[in-house]
């Protein structure tokens, strides 16, 4: 397949690259040549191009700073993807779109499932939304949409590389104990991204580090540390004592079953996915 990857730099594509390249041929042409808020530039260039998978790793990622550059965030992640979805369309390519858990509300007792109906409680989260509403319409069969859910990985800033920083520092961590989620590991993710897009099965899916009903960002922390052998204390506190300018949703576990019935592809235990980055590094 020729495969074009927008938002190279990201954590996720540069995990995601190397493994597409072993198979297929992967252009990744910059910013400047494939700026998805362009439309003009988006259309000339899938045009020209005429892939057949489009993979959109570029995404405007900063949760609080949403609540007060709600344009900056809406250009990125809604208006840049149905440039996106609009070009594949007209040129017969298929869309590859990752979304997130922070499009729903946290109000279920269970994992959400792909067709659950989302409610984000944030500006980040609506602007996502916004983006996946875009792909479904524009290109009612052929896409991938996945969501994920707090990702980390060697190439960007992340909890786990957070986590590490302070702790350098600082002999007790403070982190929110009220917010159920399952981190993910890029380069697990990657590996499904890749099984998903040699399956040809369409669909908006979950895909995540294996969890069972969930973790809390208290009991990652913990988990890194233990896992560095470093022995600071971690302090849980609620959302409400931690208060930050975009609420989170309180639990955003993904149900990640239909991804593994279409691909064959089985998520990994959290703590396995963690062990393997942090001996990475």
């Amino acid at each position: 397949m020729k495969i074009v990857v927008a938002g190279e730099k990201g954590m996720l594509a540069r995990d995601l690259i190397p493994m597409l390249a072993q198979d297929h041929e992967v252009i990744c042409p910059g910013e400047n040549r494939l700026d998805i808020t362009d439309e003009k530039r988006v259309l000339d260039f899938i045009g020209s191009t005429k892939p057949d998978v489009v993979i959109n790793c570029a995404a405007y990622n900063q949760v609080d700073q949403a609540e007060t550059g709600r344009e900056a965030a809406f250009r990125v992640n809604a208006h840049g993807v149905q440039h996106l979805a609009v070009a594949c369309h007209r040129f017969g390519s298929v869309l590859c779109h990752f979304g997130t858990d922070y499009v729903f509300d946290g109000k279920n007792a269970r994992p959400y499932r792909p067709d659950d109906e989302p409610n984000p409680i944030s500006v980040y989260g609506e602007s996502k939304r916004a983006g996946e509403v875009y792909v479904q319409s524009i290109l009612p069969q052929h896409y991938y949409l996945i969501r994920t859910s707090s990702l980390y990985g060697k190439h960007g800033s992340n909890f786990v590389y957070t986590v590490l920083r302070l702790a350098e520092s600082n002999e007790v961590l403070t982190v929110v104990d009220d917010q159920i989620m399952s981190p993910t590991w890029t380069v697990n993710l990657a590996r499904g991204v890749l099984a998903l897009i040699e399956s040809g099965n369409f669909g908006t899916y979950h895909l995540t580090d294996k969890t069972g009903i969930g973790i809390t960002w208290f009991q990652f922390a913990k988990e890194i540390l233990a896992v560095k052998g470093l022995d600071n204390k971690v302090q849980p506190v609620t959302s409400e004592q931690f208060r930050r300018p975009a609420r989170r949703p309180l639990y955003s576990v993904l149900d990640t079953t239909l991804f593994t019935q279409r691909t064959g592809y089985e998520p990994m235990p959290w703590k396995e996915s963690l062990k393997r980055f942090l001996d990475s590094l």
